[in-house]
């Protein structure tokens, strides 16, 4: 009886400190190595001048995507979230590149093409302010240049949407129709 007793305790013991060890804090200062210890291998690395960017996109329904900005010196200078409004702000039409578009929020969490107007989209699925399922559409001509952006609400939570309706009833889960 008390070896069990102890071995739950071990196994407590032993999930909260790996527990620990991935949500430990990202703090300023902290190296690409820290960095990487406690976030994980990123989907995208790039450099944006000076600075060595770390993507990390994911969240529920990949609505979030941080990102780690290293400086010249190799410490971390700032880890945010970047699917906001404010950050697809400072997306310019007829202006930005998708480089430019790579910079401030990452890479899409779906691409796809447009034959009529020759089009190539980046889809971002995010929580505009925090609270409105949306979809960000980033339109790109062939040199890659934006030419257009559309916000949407995001179909996927829309219950009056058909394929959501499909999709749920084709799962064999009930709810209203």
């Amino acid at each position: 009886m008390k070896m069990r007793f102890f071995s739950f305790w071990m196994l407590a013991a032993l999930l909260a400190l790996l527990a620990g060890c991935a949500f430990a804090p990202v703090e300023p200062g902290d190296t690409e190595q820290d960095v990487v210890t406690k976030r994980g291998a990123p989907a995208a690395r790039f450099q944006d001048g000076d600075m060595t960017v770390l993507n990390y996109p994911g969240g529920y329904y990949g609505q979030y995507s941080y990102m780690a900005r290293f400086g010249p010196d190799g410490r971390l200078v700032r880890y945010e979230q970047v699917l906001t409004a404010e950050k697809f702000a400072a997306i310019k039409i007829n202006e930005s590149t998708k480089l430019d578009v790579l910079r401030t929020v990452g890479q899409p969490s779906e691409t796809s093409y447009l034959s009529l107007p020759d089009l190539e989209v980046w889809s971002y699925r995010y929580r505009e302010n925090g609270v409105w399922n949306s979809i960000m559409h980033i339109q790109f001509d062939r040199s890659g240049i934006v030419r257009r952006m559309q916000n949407l609400r995001d179909p996927m939570f829309d219950e009056d949407d058909f394929m959501f309706r499909n999709r749920i009833q084709g799962s064999g889960l009930r709810g209203r129709h």
